[in-house]
């Protein structure tokens, strides 16, 4: 029972870190079948591995439909944003100098930027998510790490109510750049202050998205 549970953690792991990027859609149906076979795994860890992902809110299930990738709503994003406000903009505002991890965080800006040239918007939208876990790290804390992890893949869920991919990302790899370049001097008061209007615009952004779709329903 402990090595199964264990297995099922590292495969609700796998699964975690596809959706995060970008590989599942929101509503699409999971095979256990197809993905038991891919991570050759037995049909009651990946259950048990569905459950764990259902508890953190990523998939959903439908009494005798099976699995889905669950399809988030508007509340679901102003609950998002709640947590990486605090998370983020406290990271950022105890830097003073240029953190040890700076290099992993202009990686990932970088990988945006090389992402950007090729017009790979899904890439950028995964290159933008990394960056802000690494931002995330910053607080130096295993258990918001944990916590963040599954706030981003739920992101991504969010992520793809955008009908324009490069309409929506591109515009805030510039912005990161801004933040870099503080946290890069120290200036963790400029660097939460960038991020904070960053976090409510990408909000209010996606709240509207939402409501369109509402209003197209209607």
């Amino acid at each position: 029972m402990i090595s199964r549970t264990s297995t099922a953690e590292r495969v609700a792991g796998v699964l975690r870190t596809r959706i995060a990027e970008g590989f599942f859609l929101p509503g699409v149906r999971l095979s256990e079948q197809d993905i038991g076979s891919a991570l050759g795994v037995s049909r009651n860890t990946l259950r048990e591995a569905f459950r764990l992902l259902t508890h953190e809110r990523l998939l959903a299930h439908e009494l005798n439909r099976g699995v889905f990738v669950r399809v988030l709503s508007a509340e679901d994003v102003v609950d998002l944003y709640k947590v990486r406000k605090v998370v983020e903009c406290s990271a950022v505002r105890r830097v003073t100098e240029k953190p040890p991890t700076f290099a992993k965080l202009a990686r990932m800006v970088e990988d945006g930027k090389l992402a950007e040239r090729r017009e790979r918007w899904q890439d950028l939208g995964t290159a933008n998510i990394r960056f802000h876990s690494a931002i995330a790290e910053l607080g130096g804390s295993e258990r918001i790490d944990e916590l963040m992890r599954g706030i981003f893949a739920e992101l991504r869920l969010v992520f793809h109510m955008m009908a324009d991919p490069r309409r929506f990302y591109e515009p805030y790899l510039k912005r990161n750049v801004e933040i870099l370049e503080r946290i890069e001097a120290g200036d963790g008061a400029g660097a939460e202050a960038l991020l904070a209007r960053y976090l409510d615009d990408a909000e209010n952004q996606l709240v509207e998205a939402y409501a369109e779709r509402a209003d197209q329903r209607v």
